[in-house]
């Protein structure tokens, strides 16, 4: 086996410095956008183990990686997910430790995960009316959540974003009510494009599609926008209000490709390491850490030989079936 070289690089010459690492599959919501109603999650056998989850991750930051975002799922029903958080959060060379939650638990966990290591949050939120919220989740609990988002603030979290998936003749009439929620609270918030993963029968995906600039065009007709450079190291475009510390953000995965930006791949909860979101290019981590643990050089190395399966981007088409049929929960956030 070579050395690793640092830092990380695909054949299209994109840094991977960021990794979004998923922590289990399961949910406590059923967002319709997100998974079917009836879900079939993962046994036990088939998933990493904490212990393997810090050690995949840690190759990762020795390999050049400064940013780590828990996702899910619902990383928060994971049990000892603050021992996971405060050893991540001890890593040489990990810059920022970031989770996504659907909020749900951010009133009992915000303080514990803050004072574990945690340098921010992004929660969920596509919609302020109780009724709908619980259509849109199936199973949320819309004032738990707003109670999450208020234990995430009085935590002492820096910088909390919010983010939104519209969804036309949905919530897509509740697009400035959430801006202003976000201005309120002097929180970040970023509007979503639906992606097209995994087969559903609740919406078309097709008559449900919001663009970015139409959500845009919104808010700029109560709000001024002005395009800034200012990035997280995700996917978000981010623009300011004159008015306000809040920026608003849009990841537009169909309307304005991404890619070329791209510095994240994505770890299943199964040990699948994801090049794309919009691919199945995949290589089994699990199998290694199974098969030679403590094997650190061994690790890296097959992290290093992944790289070349990054594709240049991906192609998502709302009028055809989908061609990823893993649900986001699957993926990672």
């Amino acid at each position: 086996m070579t050395e690793p070289t640092l830092p990380l690089q695909d054949d299209f010459g994109r840094r991977v410095d960021y990794l979004r690492l998923s922590v289990t599959d399961r949910c406590d919501f059923r967002c319709v956008y997100c998974m079917a109603e009836d879900m079939q999650f993962l046994p036990r056998s088939q998933i990493l183990s904490l212990e393997q989850l810090y050690d995949i991750s840690s190759a990762f930051v020795r390999l050049g990686v400064k940013k780590i975002r828990l996702t899910g799922g619902e990383p928060l029903v994971r049990n000892n997910m603050l021992q996971l958080v405060e050893q991540l959060g001890q890593l040489d060379g990990l810059e920022q430790l970031h989770l996504t939650t659907n909020g749900s638990r951010l009133d009992k966990f915000a303080k514990p995960l803050k004072a574990a290591g945690l340098s921010g949050i992004n929660i969920s939120l596509d919609s302020l009316q109780p009724e709908r919220f619980k259509q849109l989740t199936r199973t949320g609990d819309l004032h738990k959540v707003l109670a999450g988002i208020d234990a995430a603030r009085d935590a002492g979290f820096k910088r909390i974003k919010l983010n939104a998936v519209v969804l036309k003749g949905r919530n897509d009439d509740e697009v400035v009510d959430l801006v202003e929620f976000a201005r309120d609270r002097e929180i970040d918030i970023s509007f979503i494009e639906e992606m097209p993963l995994g087969q559903i029968d609740e919406h078309n995906r097709a008559l449900a599609f919001c663009s970015s600039e139409e959500i845009r065009q919104q808010i700029q007709q109560r709000y001024p926008l002005t395009a800034s450079d200012e990035t997280t190291g995700g996917p978000s475009r981010y623009y300011r209000m004159t008015d306000s510390t809040s920026r608003i953000g849009f990841i537009s995965p169909h309307s304005h490709n991404f890619c070329h930006l791209c510095n994240r791949v994505r770890l299943t909860v199964e040990g699948r390491l994801l090049l794309c979101l919009g691919n199945e290019h995949s290589a089994d981590l699990k199998s290694v850490v199974d098969q030679f643990p403590g094997n650190q050089k061994r690790l890296e190395q097959a992290i290093l030989d992944a790289m070349p399966l990054k594709p240049e981007r991906h192609h998502f088409d709302l009028d055809d079936s989908p061609q990823i049929v893993r649900f986001m929960n699957m993926t990672g956030g």
